[in-house]
This record gives structure tokens, sequence and C-alpha cells, in this order.
């Protein structure tokens, strides 16, 4: 697919970032939408291209568009059967999905892609806003292998590792996973380390034995310092690690397996939504467990 013109829709933090590196690695990047219009415009303006008013005119400007949007309801939303919507003479389009959607959801979409002949792929991300700028996404693909393959050289200028996980809905699937056991880990190191501040011990010494012991997790590394100095600028929001662990809860009651841990995270988020910190990031919820903090 060299030279397919390409659109962002959603462009937060992510899909603003996904935009930037693919214009800066060659690619024709012919137009960016937003809920925010003023999101839109401002990036639109920086990278030279179009900011169409409503969804149809993405579909018109670019042969293959990314979705980057919030939540199960945005993505109907866009993709909706009647009304302005991505699917209007969508024939031939590629849709790329990157958010953190049900996986029954992304059936759905796919289903009606298809119908509107236009192909649908998940491209799961389990990966940072930097990452999305310098290119180096972890990239979890869902959908038919036909489909991976005409994208594919375009995805890897999004990142440095890809994995075709299976077909439709699989990726969905195992993000779900991998943000909840993420979420898990950051919730427990919240714990552990203000525990251990309640205990008078030194954090720094706490955070180094948890390194070198089973204590040690990725998220040791990316949070700890930010948890101890309550610097929680949001790079993966709490409201949004409320959602992930929400669509995990949802398929293990769905499987019926259990997963107290994971509905106890997830409560854990929910909490800092319901106190209007939703918008920190996920180390935000060290706010909850170390001793003399105020929320």
């Amino acid at each position: 697919m060299a030279n397919e013109t390409i659109a962002v829709v959603g462009v937060g933090r992510m899909g603003a970032n996904m935009a930037r590196r693919l214009k800066e690695t060659g690619h024709r990047v012919t137009a960016v939408f937003d809920a925010r219009r003023e999101s839109a415009e401002e990036l639109a303006a920086e990278l030279g291209c179009e900011a169409p008013t409503n969804l149809a005119g993405v579909t018109a400007s670019a042969e293959v568009i990314f979705t980057v949007v919030t939540d199960d309801a945005a993505m109907r939303a866009i993709f909706a059967p009647t009304g302005d919507s991505l699917l209007m003479n969508a024939t031939g389009k590629v849709f790329i999905h990157c958010a953190t959607l049900s996986p029954s959801l992304q059936e759905e979409i796919a289903s009606v892609c298809e119908a509107a002949g236009a192909s649908s792929l998940e491209a799961c991300m389990a990966s940072s806003i930097t990452q999305a700028r310098n290119g180096t996404l972890y990239l979890m693909i869902g959908g038919s292998e036909e489909t991976f393959r005409r994208v594919e050289p375009l995805l890897k200028d999004l990142s440095t590792s890809l994995r075709h996980v299976g077909g439709t809905g699989q990726a969905a699937k195992v993000k779900a996973l991998v943000n909840m056991v993420m979420n898990i880990n950051t919730a427990g190191l919240a714990e552990g380390l203000g525990l251990g501040a309640a205990l008078g011990l030194n954090l720094a010494m706490l955070k180094e034995v948890f390194s070198q012991t089973g204590a040690n997790s990725r998220v040791l590394e990316t949070d700890g310092d930010d948890m101890i100095a309550r610097e929680h600028d949001c790079f993966f929001s709490a409201a949004h690690a409320a959602k992930d662990s929400g669509i995990a809860n949802a398929l293990a009651a769905e499987t019926g397996v259990e997963v107290p841990l994971s509905r106890a995270t997830e409560a854990q988020y929910r909490r800092l939504i319901a106190l209007g910190l939703g918008e920190l990031d996920k180390s935000g919820v060290a706010e909850l467990t170390f001793p003399n903090r105020s929320v």
C-alpha cells in the first residue's frame, strides 16, 4: 500500500502523535478529525492537511483511515449505519482501529465495514504517548491475514514490534488482558509503596529491593518514582484504566472466571473517577494508598 493516503480519526494524545509520525516517515496524511474541532484544526495546520467538518469527508479524503477513539460508544458513533458516518462511500477503504474496545464491538465494526465494501483491522497498542511519537509502538493485530499484509509496511513505521494474534476480536481480547494485568500491577505497587511510606521506610531503598526481587514489574520502572513524587502527568489515564479493566472483567463474567484482583483494581480506578481524578495518570492510584494524602 505504498503512497496510500491516510486519515486519522481521534487526534488526542495518541492519535495526534501517530499522525505526526506517519507524516515524518513520508506517508501522505491527508486528513485529521476529532470531536474537538479545535484539536483537529490545530493539527491539520501543523501537518499541512485537511480537517474535514464531517466523517464522510474523512472517508472521501483517504484510502486508509486510522481510528483512535475513547470507547465503544464513540466507535459506534463514527460507524453509524445512518447519518454522517465513516461508512459513507467506504468501498475499498481500509480502517485500522487502535483504541482499546470490547472484542464484540470489534467484531460488530468489522461486519459493518465488510457490508460497506471496506476492510477492517485491529491494531491494539500496548505503548505510551512517547512511543507513538517515536514510532516504537507494540502492536497486536487482529483481522484477516490478507488485510494485515497489505498494511504491514505502514504499521512498521509506527512500531518496533508487530504481532498478528488472530482473527477479528482476538487482538482486543489480548489487549484487555495486557491492560488488566498492568492495572493490577500498578494498583499493587501503589499499595506496596504506600504501606512502605506508612512504615517509615526509605522508599528509594524499597524500590531498589523491589527491582531485584519477585516484586519487580514494568510499572515499577514507569510509575514508581511518579507515585512517590506525586507527579501524575497523564500518559495513560485512570479513566482509561477503569474502562480497560472493565472490559477484561466483563470477559471474565462471560466465561465464568473469577478475577477478584482485577475487580478490586477496577474499583480503585472508579473511585478516582468519582473523586474527579480520572484524568490523572494511572499512577494516580497511589493517591488512594499513601498516608497523609488528601484526595
